[in-house]
Parts: C-alpha cells; sequence; structure tokens
C-alpha cells in the first residue's frame, strides 16, 4: 500500500460569488487583499487563462489566492449555506488576539456582519466569524 500524500498549505481557494465586483470590494478594501489578476492577457493561447479566471478575478494576500468567478444566472438568487455538502468557512490568520479587536471595529466600521470572538484554549487560538456579501463565512483565527 502506498503512503499517503504529503501535501502542503493551501495554494488557493476559489468562491462563486453573486456579484464579483461586490465581492471584490470586500475582499480588498476590508481583508486587504491586492489584485493578481483581472483578466486575461491579450496573447492568451488556447484562451487558457480566459478559461482558468472564468470571467472572475484572482486576489492574493499573504501568499494565499482567492479566486472569485461568478455565479451561473441560474443561480444568482442562490445563497451560501454552512450545512450543504462544500465549503463550510474559509479562516485567515491574523498575528495576535489583538488583532481580533481590530477588526471588529473596521467589520463594524463597514457594516459586517460578525460573531463574537470566540476563545478556544485547548487548541490554542481565538476566532471571529464575520460574512462576505454573498454569507460565506470567512474566519480570522489568532494565536492564544
Amino acid at each position: 500500500m502506498s503512503a499517503p500524500l504529503q501535501l502542503g498549505t493551501p495554494h488557493h481557494v476559489r468562491l462563486t460569488v453573486t456579484d464579483v465586483e461586490r465581492s471584490r470590494a470586500f475582499y480588498t478594501e476590508i481583508l486587504g487583499f491586492d489584485i493578481a489578476l483581472e483578466g486575461p492577457p491579450a496573447d492568451d493561447p488556447g484562451g487558457l487563462m480566459a478559461d482558468t479566471l472564468q470571467g472572475g478575478v484572482v486576489l492574493i494576500n499573504a501568499g494565499v489566492m482567492i479566486g472569485l468567478r461568478p455565479v451561473h444566472p441560474e443561480h444568482a438568487d442562490d445563497r451560501f449555506n454552512p450545512f450543504r455538502v462544500g465549503l463550510d468557512h474559509v479562516s485567515f490568520s491574523v498575528g495576535s488576539r489583538d488583532d481580533l479587536d481590530v477588526a471588529v471595529r473596521v467589520f463594524d466600521e463597514h457594516k459586517v456582519g460578525h460573531g463574537p470572538i470566540r476563545e478556544v484554549p485547548p487548541l490554542g487560538l481565538a476566532f471571529l466569524a464575520a460574512f462576505d456579501p454573498d454569507g460565506i463565512a470567512v474566519e480570522l483565527t489568532a494565536p492564544l
């Protein structure tokens, strides 16, 4: 029997969103992501980049990439639901517990829905759950 695969940290996550521009603003203006790729280059042999982007954008922060792609029109009224099969939430590390307090203030200023900061001493962490414009759960996690 072969050994399990040896994996590294996640390379990227792609999220399907109802409004790419609205989600782009959330991830760049509130969570500090930068634009990595906005559209396919003029020289796109075989349309590989256009196919990869699927009408969306790629963002990057601290080496983590997030792709945002538009939802198919049939599902434009759909909302994220962590209780269905698939993604439950995405979690990003922050440097300290104090960073979570700062995040609460930023989320409140921007009227971003969020829960309370929760501490989990057995795991040595604290986290703050918030919700992007499509209701996708985004956590910030800090060491205690």
